[in-house]
Order: structure tokens, then sequence, then C-alpha cells
């Protein structure tokens, strides 16, 4: 071997020396800085929770709840919209029909002196009307988008009853106000229909010379979007699926004597209602599939499953009814050779039962919280 092949071979192997330890250098300079990284410690800005001014902070519940068939109020000192702070007995209905006739007891009108809830326009009176005087007004109840209320109070101190078109002729109210519910289940009340209704009023109160006391549209608005957004974090429906095993079928003679056996009754809109001593309706019945379930198709209908429905926002006591409601499931599932399954066709166990009424106890509390109890007059106002 030449001296020039020695050379090269000495050259070649001094600069593989070279390369494999400036790699080496490399690769501890990446993992002194890797460790010097993790040995920091740093906020996970996921975990964090934003403060946002003038909300009070309440934990999320989220808008599904396996088995969901579907899917802030501000504090009493703020945002207050001419409201009073008269208190109805607890027993008070949402609708209030045909008050004052055949010498029945008129119930008094719950107004909520948060102002969380309506948008109250005070009307001063200079002398007292009659439900004669406010057919004009009370005809425009349905031209806002949100349910109207026209409250009146027979004298300074009485309580507030609503008006309407059936109220006796003959009572004289020295006192009104003009309520426009800020939220319901389609959104929160639009700035266009706030103005709408303040000017309604106003021309109203022109025409019968008295002083309507209009609070201010943009912060109604505002104080409409945090309780829609409050409401839409507790606007809940549970559900238990009771479907075939094997792709076999229930006959729809075979859930309707099922079905009124255990104390359902079909009415309107296609469904079974299980309502309490009290006729309130607490869940419901409905077909699995899209056909509904009506008379005249009973005998004919056959399906894959049912649903058991209810609504939390709307029911009292919802821990007792999602375990009648869950017991009712099992009988069906049992008689009817089915299986409970969630939305996603997952067989439900006990534990996963558990959890969906730990969820409806969560409800049940943010809500009481926020002052709207579930199933409480407010709360049928809200959530329909």
């Amino acid at each position: 071997m030449s001296d020039l092949q020695v050379s090269l071979i000495i050259v070649g192997i001094l600069i593989i020396g070279c390369v494999v330890f400036y790699n080496w250098i490399q690769r501890r300079r990446y993992e002194r800085n890797t460790e010097k990284a993790f040995k920091n410690k740093y906020d996970d800005v996921l975990l964090e929770t934003e403060e946002v001014k003038g909300v009070e902070e309440f934990e999320p519940i989220r808008s599904r709840v396996e088995p969901t068939i579907v899917k802030s109020d501000s504090k009493p000192e703020q945002q207050t919209l001419n409201t009073t702070t008269e208190m109805a007995e607890p027993d008070s209905q949402l609708e209030q029909k045909n008050l004052n006739i055949a010498a029945k007891p008129v119930k008094p009108a719950k107004v909520y002196s948060s102002g969380v809830v309506d948008y109250v326009v005070s009307i001063q009176l200079k002398a007292p009307v009659t439900v004669l005087n406010l057919t004009e007004i009370l005809k425009k109840k349905v031209d806002f988008g949100k349910p109207v209320r026209l409250l009146g109070q027979k004298e300074m101190g009485s309580h507030w009853e609503e008006i309407t078109i059936k109220s006796r002729s003959d009572i004289d109210y020295t006192s009104l106000r003009a309520c426009l519910q800020l939220v319901d289940r389609s959104g929160p009340v639009s700035e266009v229909d706030l103005s709408k209704f303040c000017d309604m009023v106003r021309n109203f109160s022109d025409s019968i010379n008295a002083d309507a006391d209009t609070p201010d549209i943009g912060k109604a608005y505002s104080q409409a979007i945090l309780l829609d957004q409050f409401c839409a974090e507790v606007d809940v429906m549970i559900g238990i699926n009771v479907i075939s095993k094997d792709g076999g079928a229930f006959t729809g003679t075979k859930i309707r004597s099922l079905a009124e056996a255990s104390g359902f009754k079909l009415e309107g809109g296609g469904v079974f209602n299980f309502r309490e001593e009290n006729e309130d309706t607490t869940f419901t019945l409905q077909n699995y599939e899209s056909t509904p379930f009506m008379p005249d198709n009973m005998r004919t209908l056959t399906t894959n499953g049912v649903t058991f429905l209810f609504d939390v926002p709307r029911i009292k006591n919802g821990e007792r009814v999602f375990d009648q409601m869950t017991r009712l499931s099992e009988v069906f599932a049992t008689t009817l050779g089915g299986i409970m399954v969630d939305d996603n066709r997952v067989p439900l166990n006990e534990s996963g039962l558990e959890r969906i009424k730990h969820k409806v106890s969560e409800i049940q509390a943010v809500m009481k919280l926020r002052g709207f109890p579930t199933g409480d007059e407010i709360a049928l106002r809200l959530f329909v």
C-alpha cells in the first residue's frame, strides 16, 4: 500500500471521528436544554378560569348529557329594571286564565325585583282604568317575539295581578306594569323588539294620559344576553332509549297496552304523557323512530324502540322523577324484550345511570342558586 493511500485512510478516519464527536456534542446540548425546559413550571392555559367582570362565576353544565335527546343572571343589585319586590304565593301558576271570573280568588302575579326575567315598564296613571281602557295594549301582546304580560294593582300596596282580555271589566286599576320577557328557548329578545315594545307602551300611555317609565334598552339587552347564556348551560333533556334486540321490532298495540298500564296517557303531539296527581307532566314516552304515536296508527305501527324523556329545567324533584323513569324503562325493556341504551346505542348500566342522575342534581342545584328553581313558575316561563 502506497504512502498516499495510507494518508487518505488516516484523513478519512479523522474526518469521521470529527463528525461523530460533533454530533455527540450537539446531542448533549439538546439534552441539557430539554431537561432545563421541563424543570420550569408553566401554568396550563387550558386549565385557567377566566374571570368575567360583572358575572358571578358558576361551574358550567354542558348541554349534552348521555343519553340526552336534545341538547347569568346578574346579581340583584345589577341592572335593576324598574320592578317591584312583590312576590306571590309559592303555588302561583304561570298561566292565569279567566282571572276574577265566577268569584274565584285572584292569584298574585310574580314580578322579580332583580329584573333578570322581564323588561318592566312602569305606567304611572293619573286616573284609575279598567280592562275596557286596556284593550289596545292587550291586543298587541303577541307582536314582540317574546311573551308580554300586563300587570295591574288595584290600590297602593296591594299585590300585582295579571290582566287579560277575560279579566273582569268592573275592576279599577290604579297602577300598571307592562312586562316583556327577555329570554325563552328561542333565544334572547332583540334590541329591535325592545325598542318596538317601548314605543308601543309610550304611545299607549299617551293615549290614556299616563306616563311610561322605560328603562335603558341597551342595559336590558345586555342582561338578556347574560340570562340566555345561563339558560343555555342548564337547558338539558334527559332520555333513556329502549330498543329491540337483534333487529326485532315492537308492535304499537303492545306499546300502548304497556304504556297505559304503567300510567301513561296518549295525548296530543304524538307522545304518551306521564302525569302526577297535580296533572303536571313529569316525563313522556315517544317513538324512537320519527313516526309519532297517534291513536289511529297504534294498531299497525311497528318500531325498533321507544324513548323516555323528561325536561330537566321544567321538572321539580328531578332525582325522584329520573328514578321513576328509570324503573319504567326497565319494565319496558323486560316486557318488550329490549335493552336500555343511550343515544349512541351503548347499553346503560347502573353506574352510567347514576352519573346521569348526578348531572340532574347539579342542574337543579345551580338553578336554585341562581333563583330559578326547576319546575317553578319562572323556570316554566324561561324554558318553553
